[in-house]
């Protein structure tokens, strides 16, 4: 941990760094290619849409023996070839899902799945969701995203700049994409609680941009006023001043999620817990890259196009070759300066050179005066 704090340490001062902007169209090029994937996937499989989207019905068994799998085949013979989504809850109990299903249809398949499951048709516990309950949902969930980005945008605008709010915008978008594709991939189930941790990560991404952002502006102070650097270094530094803390603060977050998709999800089963920790883990890590290899890269290429920022580099480029050149002129005379005193005494020599007689005399004597 030490060794990691000394590396932050120098990070931050500048004496060491990665040249993250130098490169950044090698993370472009990463950017859009996860970003093409993610656009595929979801226009070949498409979302999961859960039943509170999709509307249908929610049935809830008591303790049985039945196997999921088997339940699952049950279920969709039942419903009349309808898709049902069954899930092991605690207890031993069921939690099928049939999309599609009306009141009229609902009342039929909890009978014959009471009749399957070998249970009593009371104990199985029947809710059923329209439609338009999911329209509802999905839209207030739209409006609700609208209105953050343009509060985000607003906000960052008027704290920084508009060029920063740009670019937080392409990252937030950059990792909705992302993690949608992986819903689409995965074929996880789209429900409320997957749009709950959606919403969610657009602040964490937030949150590491943010911190970037406040140390870029605060070094770029009077940048056109000094020779030192350009900006895409200012930009370069304030990304490695920061970087340690990105990473401390992005797995400090992305544990616990993990835990809850891992283990609360795989191992205990909990499909809550799925949907929304599969989005706060993809959306937490797309959110940490895009902040350090996406917005502020983007940052520095949209200023580095002002007339004001390429005058600057300009002055930095000339100031660094006078400098270069200085140096290789002092280097010049430093390896001439011998040779110039061996001329003034009249011999170029090879080698040591040897003292006149004159100089030693009166060595050796108590008064060191001539006789």
């Amino acid at each position: 941990m030490s060794k990691l704090g000394n590396i932050g340490a120098r990070l931050y001062r500048g004496e060491v760094g990665y040249d993250f902007i130098g490169k950044r169209k090698i993370w472009y090029g990463i950017s859009i290619l996860i970003t093409i994937t993610a656009i595929v996937g979801l226009a070949v499989r498409g979302l999961n849409m859960g039943i509170e989207f999709s509307g249908g019905a929610v049935f809830t068994t008591p303790e049985t023996s039945v196997s999921a799998e088997s339940a699952r085949h049950q279920a969709e013979s039942a419903a009349g070839g309808h898709q049902a989504m069954v899930q092991k809850l605690g207890g031993g109990a069921l939690r099928i899902q049939i999309s599609g299903l009306d009141t009229q249809q609902a009342l039929p398949v909890q009978e014959e799945l009471a009749k399957d499951l070998n249970v009593p048709v009371k104990d199985v516990n029947t809710q059923l969701v329209g439609p338009s309950w999911g329209e509802q949902i999905a839209n207030k969930a739209w409006l609700g995203l609208g209105i953050f980005m343009v509060l985000v945008v607003l906000y960052l605008a008027i704290a920084f700049e508009w060029r920063m709010a740009l670019a937080a915008l392409i990252a937030l978008i950059h990792d909705l994409t992302i993690t949608v594709g992986v819903y689409a991939l995965v074929g996880f189930e789209v429900t409320p609680g997957t749009v709950i941790g959606l919403l969610t990560i657009l602040g964490y991404s937030l949150y590491d941009t943010v911190v970037v952002f406040d140390s870029l502006k605060e070094a770029s102070k009077d940048i056109t006023k000094q020779t030192r650097f350009t900006y895409g270094e200012i930009a370069n530094r304030s990304i490695n001043s920061t970087l340690v803390r990105s990473i401390n603060t992005t797995v400090v977050a992305l544990l616990p999620v993990a835990g809850l998709l891992f283990v609360g999800g795989g191992v205990l089963g909990a499909g809550m817990l799925n949907d929304i920790s599969l989005a706060l883990f993809v959306g937490l890590a797309a959110g940490a890259y895009s902040s350090i290899f996406i917005a502020t890269p983007l940052v520095a290429d949209l200023k580095n196009r002002e007339p004001q920022m390429k005058a600057l580099a300009k002055r930095v480029k000339a100031k660094r070759a006078a400098a270069a050149a200085k140096d290789a002129g002092q280097e010049d005379t430093e390896e001439s300066a011998p040779a110039a005193a061996d001329a003034e005494d009249g011999a170029a020599v090879v080698g040591p050179r040897q003292q006149p007689a004159s100089r030693n005399r009166g060595r050796g004597r108590p008064s060191g005066k001539r006789r």
